[in-house]
């Protein structure tokens, strides 16, 4: 190969990106899939052989009827068989239609109806019954091909490897529509269209173009390698984990398909250099790091919790003295001076036991993410204070980025050598952001202008966004986009955020979660729901009291030796006094004037649910909470909750 790299000024589409890869990597492994769970062994393709195959699939896509621009369903997880369904739609310049097998029945309807899917490939049998089901409310569809490898076609329902054996029948007798295809495509196509989660209401499908991924190529704030090994645990549908395929494949990465269940003994396997990941991810690891550590010996316990002090010490002093630490509110040159000296002596006194805990006790903490990690982008959600100061400190780099599916997802993102703890980061290349009233809808800061008024440090609005990864636009429905994106293509995020004094954007909340109190103080919830789920006796919560005097939440218990439960039993939780006392004690001392809360940020009353919250259900694939879900789902709890002024262990729900 002469090639090192792919040209990006080659790229007109995802279809060039697929075919350079091949030219520009060939042997190189491209993906690998577990082959062996006991062993953790995988098997890898190469990119010669992805795009071999994605082209054989494509050709006989096209066979089928598959037209330019055609929407095409995928529901399915993360498997080999996903992405080689990816590149076949691409390259035969049609429009994937993503979504999880934890889809549901309204998901299935609405979705494919909405879109106008008539080929849809299946993961399983499972997925396969449901949409079945659902048959008679999908006038549009026609085709069904099942991609698990080890599920026969029954039916009418075709299989991906006989459309393989099709398509490389075609090819050996000289068809080459798919090479046809490409001088068809577009740049401002679509390459996606993604149904947002729903935590708002209505899925909405989300017109993505090739131009907005190839923007994401450009702007990329972290540089992916061949010799990377990348661990891929998000839903590959979702946008954030797919950007970061679509970039390890044209950087020429080998990416890993994981799962959860598999995820710790995978990351030993593997010993991945990237995984972009969720919050929750890093919470549980958290978590499983500190309760080991806690269940240990008192040693062991003593001397990691000397090493994670001394880390603190020497990484804090380091990010002040490297003008690496988020401030809001920009101090006087005396108090920096001060500030420093105090940061200089912290580092001189703990770096030697900082050196010598790192090789005794850190390491081997390193080692539970495979040891080779030189960086994690934590998105979807905030990542909580606690965790994002733990794993930093230790010397795993968690770089937190910011975005939407309608900004295909990145807006900003920590980098390297610049790991400003408490952010989201810079804003990415050829991006800007406007902070606006949240009232007035003004605008009082505008990245591209660095036009910030007097007095204007940390000073919080709504994010708006605009730059070449913005979307193209809701699918058939143009009053929705109206809504978000104005005139001068500017796009409404609905998330509160600030400037940080080193110029980082730093979200606070969302706009369209802010709780108004009777008193009429607004509240953000996030920040409450974080800190409480420090507590271990909380595993999810939500807060709720939206027109109410006082916030509540809605609370679903830990199961571990804290709360005393292995298994959710709600009739005992309901009568337990012990389990009720314990977390309200745990509510008063999380969220407090001491954790930095005000009185009306107090949580005065709590309601345990019924059963914990579930993906496809109260959560989003992200893992994020369906607010309006769950407060029309309980309803009447929080209304017994609220009745029953702070006496949970009376409620009772039905």
């Amino acid at each position: 190969m002469s090639k090192k790299q792919i040209p990006l000024s080659e790229c007109r589409h995802l279809a060039d990106v697929y075919r350079l890869a091949a030219d520009v990597h060939g042997d190189r492994p491209a993906f690998a899939t577990r082959v062996d769970r006991a062993e953790g062994k995988f098997q890898a393709i190469s990119f010669a052989e992805l795009y071999e195959s994605g082209c054989r699939l494509a050709t006989a896509l096209i066979e089928l009827g598959v037209g330019l621009n055609q929407h095409v369903g995928i529901l399915s997880d993360n498997r080999y068989e996903w992405i080689l369904a990816d590149y076949a739609v691409q390259l035969c310049g049609a429009v994937d239609v993503p979504r999880g097998s934890d889809v549901t029945d309204f998901d299935i309807t609405y979705i494919l109806s909405h879109a106008g899917v008539r080929v849809l490939f299946v993961e399983d049998e499972a997925v396969l019954r449901r949409v079945q089901n659902c048959r008679a409310e999908l006038p549009d569809l026609e085709v069904i091909i099942m991609l698990h490898p080890a599920v026969r076609a029954e039916g009418d329902v075709l299989h991906v490897y006989d459309l393989l054996e099709k398509g490389r029948v075609l090819r050996e007798q000289g068809d080459r529509r798919v090479e046809s295809r490409f001088d068809q495509i577009k740049g401002d196509d679509l390459f996606t269209l993604i149904y947002t989660s729903g935590t708002t209401g209505t899925p909405r499908g989300v017109m993505l173009t090739h131009n907005n991924i190839l923007s994401q190529l450009r702007a990329l704030p972290i540089r992916i390698t061949n010799q990377d090994r990348i661990l891929s645990i998000l839903p590959i549908w979702h946008i954030f984990e797919r950007t970061f395929e679509i970039s390890s494949i044209f950087f020429g990465a080998c990416t890993y398909y994981s799962d959860v269940r598999n995820l710790r003994t995978d990351l030993q396997k593997v010993r991945p250099t990237f995984m972009a990941s969720a919050p929750r991810l890093w919470e549980m690891l958290y978590d499983g790091i500190t309760q080991k550590v806690l269940s240990g010996g008192g040693v062991g316990r003593v001397l990691f919790q000397a090493a994670v002090f001394c880390a603190a010490r020497v990484k804090r002093g380091w990010r002040f003295l490297t003008l690496q630490q988020a401030s809001v509110q920009c101090r006087n040159p005396i108090v920096s001076l001060m500030r420093a000296m105090a940061s200089m002596i912290n580092m001189v006194l703990f770096f030697a036991p900082y050196v010598l805990l790192n090789a005794l006790v850190l390491r081997k903490i390193r080692r539970a993410v495979g040891g080779a990690m030189r960086f994690s982008c934590s998105g979807g959600g905030a990542l909580p204070a606690h965790v994002d100061d733990f794993f930093n400190n230790i010397g795993i780099p968690v770089l937190e980025g910011y975005g939407l599916t309608e900004t295909s997802p990145i807006v900003a993102a920590r980098k390297p050598g610049r790991m400003i703890i408490g952010t989201v980061g810079d804003i990415i290349a050829d991006t800007q952001i406007q902070l606006r009233e949240i009232e007035s809808g003004a605008a009082f800061y505008e990245s591209a202008l660095n036009r910030r008024p007097s007095g204007s440090h940390g000073r919080r609005g709504v994010v708006w966004v605009r730059g070449p990864q913005v979307m193209k636009g809701y699918y058939r429905n143009q009053e929705a986009t109206q809504r978000v994106i104005d005139a001068q293509g500017w796009f409404n995020s609905g998330d509160l955020g600030l400037v940080t004094c080193n110029g980082c954007l730093k979200i606070i909340g969302r706009a369209k979660e802010t709780i108004v109190l009777l008193s009429g103080e607004n509240v953000e919830p996030v920040p409450i729901e974080n800190a409480l789920q420090r507590s271990a006796c909380i595993a999810q919560v939500m807060v709720v009291g939206q027109d109410r005097k006082s916030l509540g939440a809605l609370v679903v218990p830990a199961l571990n030796d804290q709360t005393g439960y292995a298994s959710y039993d709600y009739e005992r939780m309901l009568s337990d006094r012990e389990l009720h006392a314990r977390l309200r004690s745990e509510i008063k001392q999380f969220i407090s004037a001491q954790q930095g809360f005000k009185a009306f940020e107090r949580v005065t009353t709590f309601a345990i649910v019924p059963r914990p919250f579930e993906k496809g259900d109260e959560l989003t694939a992200k893992l994020s909470l369906k607010r309006h879900v769950i407060q029309d789902k309980y309803a009447d709890l929080i209304e017994q909750m609220y009745a029953g002024s702070g006496r949970p262990e009376q409620i009772a729900y039905k």
